[in-house]
């Protein structure tokens, strides 16, 4: 298991913003520019990493915009963290079939 030190992470405020960890092109991004290839890449990292996620309520965001998406995916994660093994072989089980087939093509 990797240490804190170790841990990605994938969402962060500074400076008053919220940030997410955009894996492609490597780089941090406002939190109001995430579109829906930022989300999915922020749920594959947090479904198949250690990550670390700055709590919203540790940080003041003066942002309003900022601090609404910034919550509303910080708790959405949260959440999901609760059952995020089960999540994870569910949805590994649900798509056993096409994954094997591309897998092998």
């Amino acid at each position: 298991m990797k240490s804190e030190a170790q841990l990605m992470k994938i969402l962060k405020i500074e400076n008053g913003n919220g940030y997410f960890w955009r894996e492609t092109p490597g780089e941090w991004r406002k939190i109001d520019e995430i579109d829906k290839l930022g989300l999915l890449s922020l749920l594959n990292t947090f479904l198949n990493e250690e990550v670390e996620i700055d709590s919203p309520e540790e940080y003041d965001i003066p942002n309003e915009v900022h601090k609404i998406i910034y919550q509303h995916i910080f708790g959405k994660l949260q959440s999901l963290s609760d059952s995020k093994s089960s999540f994870k072989d569910d949805s590994e089980r649900r798509y056993f079939e096409e994954i094997s087939k591309y897998s092998s093509a």
